[in-house]
């Protein structure tokens, strides 16, 4: 299934979170590609969207914890949380398309 979240218009760097309902997902882009992952924080809830990328991180506002963009693996503090799930993130006619797997 794919959701149309809204404009392709984040500059590098930028993150913006998007709520679809049952799901929250945090959108970045870094060096001209769009990347997603779930907004909130599997460690203590916090919303990705409100941190900082770093690299190829989104790291979360609360407790600094990096998550790779690309895997949703935890980087930089393994053990205290879990991976986030990742989602695939295109841009079509200027705009934002989200593909999320039936159920998620």
């Amino acid at each position: 299934m794919r959701i149309e979240l809204g404009a392709a218009d984040l500059e590098d760097g930028e993150l913006r979170g998007y709520d679809l309902g049952k799901r929250a997902v945090c959108v970045a882009r870094v060096k001209g590609r769009y990347k997603a992952l779930d907004d909130w924080c599997n460690h203590a809830g916090c919303l990705l969207s409100g941190g900082r990328v770093e690299g190829n991180l989104v790291v979360c506002p609360c407790h600094e914890v990096g998550f790779d963009l690309d895997t949703g693996a935890n980087a930089t503090s393994p053990g205290v949380c879990d991976d986030q799930p990742t989602a695939q993130v295109s841009v079509e006619a200027g705009r934002l398309m989200l593909e999320v797997k039936e159920g998620s």
